[in-house]
């Protein structure tokens, strides 16, 4: 047994109050996945109630330590329902997984004479945030920040110790590697063209993503020996935005919406792809750069918000100011590319799981 996990052999019970984790979608989902995936690993003797706002009903674990309740959708049962839980398992750590839960959290924190935990993910807390949320954040005694600038933000709008805020970015599973592209392109019905990809929410409200950077330099970016495909993966209510768009410019052929990809799918839409590009303002961290990277995809973003750190200040992909964009996406798409085992392995030695998992047993070591 390692000291980090000597000293956080007393907080055995953990209370996990998330928006979702184990069967959820999207970033948010998957952060509290691997956060409380890592937690279970740091006591032989652990346990972590999860109680979501959304699941499905039936979610298998491989770690015996975790276990998640049926999701509750109302505000006030849930509340109900967490107090009650809290009051039964008696937790020697609260976990808000998302910002919107910290009010709560803080209370039964309180209640049970718990350690808190909060998890920032970053745009939540780029505006104003409320002051139960403010005192919520400055009760915590752990706040959890997905970037650099997560962090900086954060500090900026509570009063706390800087110490007690602490980076642990997201990480990237070992299925996102490279594999045969020849038979990705194939699975996606792609033959010669050069392909790139966004994978992201089509939300009015994240408009932000950068869908409707790209679209208008298509045309431009065509060239006589292969025609260019944009692959736009995610569901939204900014689909038909995007589409009026494509229309707008006549690249409405060379733009494929498809929806929402499963999982199982997705290493190999990455895969598939020659470039792929998110040139979004408001990413917190942006996990799509690293499941890209890690699959041997170049990638491309903006030099903003917590993009920087997962294009590894640009030593693992193009990180470039906004009014750059459209001539490094231009380079970046006769660039030669490099091997892709090159690409995957520097991903995963920063933010793979290994990586992962050390900085979370690091981390708590913060909570004696």
């Amino acid at each position: 047994m390692n000291p980090s996990e000597r000293s956080f052999q007393a907080c055995t019970r953990v209370l996990a109050l998330v928006t979702d984790a184990f069967g959820g979608y999207g970033g948010i989902a998957q952060y509290n996945r691997d956060f409380l995936s890592a937690l279970a690993l740091t006591s032989a003797n652990i346990r972590i109630d999860i109680l979501p706002r959304l699941a499905p009903e039936k979610v298998h674990f491989t770690a015996p330590a975790l276990v998640q309740h049926r999701a509750i959708f109302g505000r006030a049962r849930y509340a109900l329902d967490a107090v009650a839980l809290s009051f039964r398992r008696k937790p020697a750590v609260v976990y808000s997984g998302h910002l919107y839960h910290n009010p709560l959290a803080q209370r039964i924190a309180k209640l049970t004479g718990a350690k808190l935990i909060t998890q920032l993910h970053g745009t939540e807390i780029w505006g104003k945030i409320a002051p139960r949320q403010v005192r919520g954040l400055e009760a915590s005694d752990l706040i959890l920040t997905v970037s650099r600038d997560t962090r900086a933000r954060t500090l900026e709008k509570i009063d706390i110790d800087p110490e007690k805020v602490v980076v642990i970015s997201n990480t990237v599973g070992s299925d996102f590697s490279p594999g045969d592209r020849a038979a990705a392109r194939a699975h996606f019905g792609i033959s010669n063209e050069l392909v790139i990809l966004t994978v992201a929410r089509l939300a009015s409200r994240e408009g932000y993503k950068g869908h409707d950077r790209i679209i208008p330099l298509l045309l431009q970016a065509q060239t006589q020996s292969r025609p260019i495909l944009y692959l736009v993966a995610g569901v939204g209510d900014d689909l038909p935005r995007l589409q009026s768009l494509a229309k707008k410019h006549g690249v409405t052929s060379h733009v494929r919406f498809l929806g929402m990809i499963p999982g199982r799918d997705l290493p190999d839409l990455y895969r598939a792809a020659d470039l792929f590009a998110l040139p979004s303002t408001g990413e917190g961290f942006g996990i799509a750069y690293l499941e890209a990277m890690a699959c041997g995809t170049p990638a491309i973003g903006l030099k903003v918000g917590g993009a920087l750190d997962a294009l590894g200040d640009g030593d693992l992909g193009l990180c470039v100011p906004e009014e750059d964009f459209v001539d490094a996406f231009t380079r970046a798409l006769s660039a030669p590319r490099l091997p892709d085992q090159i690409l995957s392995q520097a991903v995963h030695a920063r933010f793979g799981l290994t990586a992962f998992q050390s900085r979370c047993r690091e981390v708590m070591t913060l909570l004696n």
